[in-house]
């Protein structure tokens, strides 16, 4: 299930999305998509980030576009940082 406390990480919607609902496994998924099923576990787990290359087979297998699963990605990172970046000590530039 999706929690929905800022973007989810691509791995977490690879599962919920789609490899849940064809009932298939990381290590199914990664002999189909000639990936590593060690990495394809950790990406569901969230301890790794998804990669152009990974996204590009995602891509091809489901039928969708690389950019989707990588803007996946950046809006995780994006929403994490904004988290975890203090900003108080940083002026933003005025009159440009």
């Amino acid at each position: 299930m999706i929690v929905l406390d800022g973007p989810s990480h691509p791995g977490r919607v690879l599962k919920d999305l789609y490899l849940d609902p064809l009932n298939m496994s990381a290590a199914a998924l990664a002999a189909r998509t000639e990936m590593s099923g060690a990495l394809l576990v950790h990406l569901v787990k969230g301890e790794v980030a998804m990669t152009a290359d990974m996204a590009v087979r995602l891509g091809y297998f489901f039928g969708n576009a690389p950019e989707y699963w990588m803007n996946i990605q950046r809006n995780h990172d994006l929403h994490q940082a904004r988290r975890r970046v203090n900003l108080a000590r940083i002026e933003p530039l005025k009159g440009a």
